[in-house]
Parts: structure tokens; C-alpha cells; sequence
């Protein structure tokens, strides 16, 4: 069997690290980038949803959440109807860096994707689509606390 797993990780930490790399100028480290984008993209998003798109567990997004409210890239704001409900929203600076961080994300997959037909990329696009929308399901499960069989 093909190790396409391994390839797509290694593949995911490449990248992560090129971006990590670039993105300290602006005092983001491990990944932060990807809620900034998120945030900008869905203000008002709660973290639960925030926990959906990017795939991680409470815990990490609760932690990069909190460096990036002290750094003043996200702010939460009171929910106007339910107040133990935290909205996410992209401060001044966070929507300052969000151009570099999208052009970054655009000249990434320009590279990656180098050589390829516009038949290609979209094979490759959605076979990728299908592989995590399994996986979905899988992180889902794991997620409510099953174990998985092996």
C-alpha cells in the first residue's frame, strides 16, 4: 500500500514550518496564523466552530486563542443575546496581517501545485476533499470519546 498519509504529513509540516518560519516578523508561532485567517474569514465565529474548521482539539485552541488575544491579533466579545457565549473577531492587527498570510497561502499552493493541469488540480482537489472528508468522520468519533478498531 501506497503511504499517502505520510506523504500529506510530511507535505502539512513542510509548509507549517515555511509559514512558521515566515509569520515570526509578526510574532506568530505554531500554527496561530490559521485562526487569524479563520477569524477573519467567519467574524463572530465561536470556538467550537473554530475547533471544526481547523481540526484541533479544545485545549490547543483554547491556548493559541489566549496568545493571540494577548497579542493583540483576535478579541472576544460577549454574545449580544447568550453572554457566556464568546464571539471571535480580528482586531486592527489582525486584519493588517491577514493580506500577507493569504498571499503566503497563494504563492504555497502555487508551488505545490507547479506543473500540474487545470484537469489535475482539480483531481488532486477533490480526491483530497474525499480523503479528509474519512477522516472527518474518524476524528468525529474519536473526538466523542469511541475508540476505533484497528
Amino acid at each position: 500500500m501506497k503511504e499517502i498519509l505520510r506523504e500529506i504529513g510530511m507535505i502539512a509540516r513542510a509548509l507549517d514550518s515555511i509559514s512558521n518560519i515566515e509569520f515570526k516578523e509578526f510574532d506568530l508561532t505554531k500554527g496561530q496564523y490559521l485562526y487569524i485567517v479563520r477569524i477573519f474569514e467567519n467574524p463572530g465565529i465561536i470556538q467550537e466552530q473554530l475547533i471544526d474548521l481547523i481540526k484541533v482539539d479544545r485545549s490547543t485552541a483554547t491556548r493559541a486563542l489566549q496568545k493571540l488575544e494577548a497579542s493583540g491579533f483576535i478579541e472576544k466579545k460577549s454574545d449580544l443575546t447568550n453572554k457566556k457565549i464568546k464571539r471571535l473577531f480580528p482586531t486592527e492587527k489582525g486584519k493588517t496581517v491577514y493580506p500577507f498570510i493569504k498571499s503566503e497561502n497563494e504563492y504555497s499552493e502555487q508551488m505545490a501545485l507547479k506543473g500540474f493541469s487545470q484537469e489535475e488540480t482539480d483531481a488532486a482537489f477533490q480526491l483530497l476533499q474525499s480523503i479528509r472528508k474519512n477522516v472527518e468522520k474518524d476524528w468525529e468519533f474519536v473526538k466523542k470519546g469511541h475508540k476505533r478498531n484497528y
